[in-house]
């Protein structure tokens, strides 16, 4: 079988799905790659690393897709809304599709990729199990953006992150306030406190608590108890609008005071609830900043601009897409490693094996048949059930 890498369409995107190193362990496996020319130049892997590790090197998009059986990529048709709709005449019935698809985003893209005929596979939905760690893309993005959060607030932010005794007198560290202490956040912290930030987060899970503090951060306690605050998976669930209500009335002082907030508070399928309020924005002091990393799903800040960066009352907003694409190079790395992971859990002597009882599979297919075969994204949409076959 062939494992195909397509350049990676959507404007601005420099991942790619799979690096140089992770083409040894499919050929180790009986797979074997071709690569799209150019398609990880951007994130630093150029076209001869590939072919040093064994990759063939197609000269076409549709070259990739015409040989390949499984295909992997980091925008799919679903995630990707400006170009994907390009592939979907490459893609044909039975072809493997890899990648991030938005399963929860567009029902209308997902039945387009469904008639294909096409068997996809949604990363958005692994499960957050022990043993699906190491295939967990979103986490490993995550992880990405929370770091790249705390150095673009650094950047923008007029002060120095760190204490600092000089002849000149000491500086006090910043305050830096995280709200959301899922993957992102926790890096987020983990980020602020090597450059010498003070570090404080809330999280409505209280679970998260523990995770806070064991990175040096300050654990913010509110006296509201969310009901049911995360699912079976681990994710945060949505609360009712009075809880919202009275979280933002709590939350107020912990803004007022931070010179950082850095927002990662995101719902799976839904809009990102609204944590901090325009006037929260203005109680801060001119020259703060707020990373909002929920910002493709709305915004966890209400002046949030969808993929912009602005100025309000001296208060910087940043609000941009794909933080985690902006390190392309280890951004790849990771990612491919999930999906080269996934796939071999799926691999025996050189086939594929699409064991419905693994909940690793049953779970991230998405589409097979011509039809959308997930149960959650089913429901999800209100579709109806499927005949059992």
């Amino acid at each position: 079988m062939i494992v195909g890498i397509p350049k990676e369409s959507f404007p601005g995107e420099r991942r790619v799905a799979l690096v140089p190193a992770g083409i040894a362990p499919l050929t180790k496996a009986k797979l074997e790659v071709i690569v799209e020319a150019g398609a990880g130049a951007a994130a630093g892997y150029p076209d001869a690393a590939y072919a040093d590790k064994g990759a063939k090197i197609a000269g076409s998009r549709a070259d990739v897709f015409k040989s390949a059986d499984i295909i992997f990529q980091v925008l799919c048709y679903g995630a990707n809304d400006r170009t994907g709709k390009a592939d979907l005449p490459l893609l044909r019935r039975g072809q493997i599709l890899i990648g991030f698809l938005r399963p929860l985003g567009n029902v209308a893209m997902l039945q387009e990729v469904a008639a294909t005929g096409a068997t996809s596979f949604s990363v958005e939905l692994m499960p957050r199990t022990t043993r699906a760690q190491s295939m967990d893309a979103l986490s490993s993005m995550a992880t990405i953006a929370g770091y790249k959060a705390v150095l673009i607030a650094a950047n923008e932010l007029p002060r120095v992150f760190p204490m600092m005794t000089t002849a000149a007198g000491t500086i006090t560290p910043s305050r830096v306030f995280v709200i959301g202490a899922g993957v992102a956040g926790l890096q987020a912290i983990s980020t602020a406190r090597r450059l010498g930030a003070v570090a404080s987060a809330y999280d409505m899970r209280p679970a998260a608590k523990e995770q806070v503090q064991s990175l040096g951060g300050r654990f913010v306690e509110l006296p509201i108890e969310a009901k049911d605050a995360q699912d079976a998976s681990g994710y945060g669930k949505a609360q009712d609008e009075s809880f919202y209500a009275k979280q933002r009335e709590l939350l107020g002082n912990a803004v007022a005071d931070s010179d950082v907030v850095i927002t990662a508070a995101v719902i799976p399928g839904k809009k990102s609830p609204v944590l901090v309020t325009k006037e929260m924005v203005a109680r801060m002091a001119p020259g703060s900043v707020i990373v909002d990393l929920a910002a493709e799903r709305g915004g966890n800040c209400e002046l949030t601009k969808p993929d912009e960066k602005i100025l309000v009352n001296g208060v910087t907003v940043i609000g941009w897409f794909n933080v985690a694409g902006s390190a392309p190079y280890h951004a790849s790395q990771m990612y491919g490693r999930n999906l080269t992971t996934f796939l071999l859990n799926m691999v025996k002597d050189g086939q594929l094996n699409l064991n419905m009882q693994d909940d690793i599979v049953s779970s991230t297919l998405v589409t097979q048949g011509g039809e959308i075969v997930n149960g959650r994204v089913r429901e999800f949409f209100s579709l109806p059930a499927l005949a059992a076959k």
